[in-house]
């Protein structure tokens, strides 16, 4: 049975900082790549950035030189690094495994101005 669980968000003043993480179960973790998502309130579920099974990033426009994805397979577990964060950057976030319809349940962030 796989599970993705999601911690790490909070309330966090604009300009601040939170590091997300999401520890995975039941799936070889270190094959596969893995990205974290947002839902802000009243729009659409949107990728923000992803990782391959071998280290290889990419992050979405909006987000680029403020956030960071990482992976540390030795603990099965994906994090994302959100600095400079702003008040559009609230949402619930999930994790999820690339290519598979496996999700977390996500962990709110609240950016204040």
């Amino acid at each position: 049975q796989v599970q993705l669980v999601e911690s790490g968000g909070g309330l966090v003043q604009a300009g601040g900082s939170l590091r997300l993480s999401c520890a995975a179960s039941g799936i070889f973790f270190s094959n596969n790549a893995m990205g974290w998502y947002r839902q802000a309130p009243g729009k659409q579920r949107e990728l923000v950035a992803t990782i391959t099974s071998g280290g290889t990033t990419n992050h979405v426009d909006s987000v680029k030189g403020r956030f960071t994805i990482s992976r540390d397979n030795a603990k099965n577990t994906v994090y994302l690094q959100m600095n400079s964060l702003k008040p559009e950057d609230t949402a619930v976030y999930y994790c999820r495994v690339i290519g598979r319809d496996f999700w977390g349940s996500g962990t709110l962030v609240t950016v204040s101005s």
